[in-house]
């Protein structure tokens, strides 16, 4: 009785791990960029790095930040697993409000988390 609970038990995690998905997960290096303190006139531009350190290919199927003076551009081609891609954050303050800003940018994955923020921040003088 004991081999054939055991013999099932080691069927039943057999199948377990076979149906077991393979999934991609992002990773970022940092998610967090200060920009420090620059005049209105100069844009700003960092990049961001990620790596994929799953087991499948991962693919960014948005990033979207949370207003239009920070644009986001990110490798469009799926990553596979172990290999790292880039997503490149523009902010162009010119006319807005001098002082502190916080700006997120979220981005949507196939992988885990499915979701990420990301965030841009600094201090704009409006005096160059």
């Amino acid at each position: 009785m004991k081999k054939i609970i055991m013999v099932t038990m080691l069927m039943m995690a057999m199948v377990t791990t076979a149906f077991a998905q393979k999934q991609a997960k992002i990773v970022f290096n940092k998610t967090t960029w200060n920009f420090g303190t620059f005049p209105e006139s100069k844009v700003q531009t960092c990049t961001f790095t990620f790596k994929n350190e799953g087991d499948a290919p991962l693919i960014i199927n948005q990033a979207v930040a949370s207003c239009g003076c920070t644009v986001p551009t990110y490798t469009k081609k799926p990553i596979a697993p172990g290999e790292t891609g880039t997503m490149k954050v523009t902010y162009n303050g010119k006319g807005k409000f001098e002082g502190h800003f916080k700006k997120s940018i979220t981005v949507r994955t196939n992988g885990t988390p499915e979701v990420v923020r990301l965030y841009v921040e600094g201090d704009m003088t409006v005096n160059d």
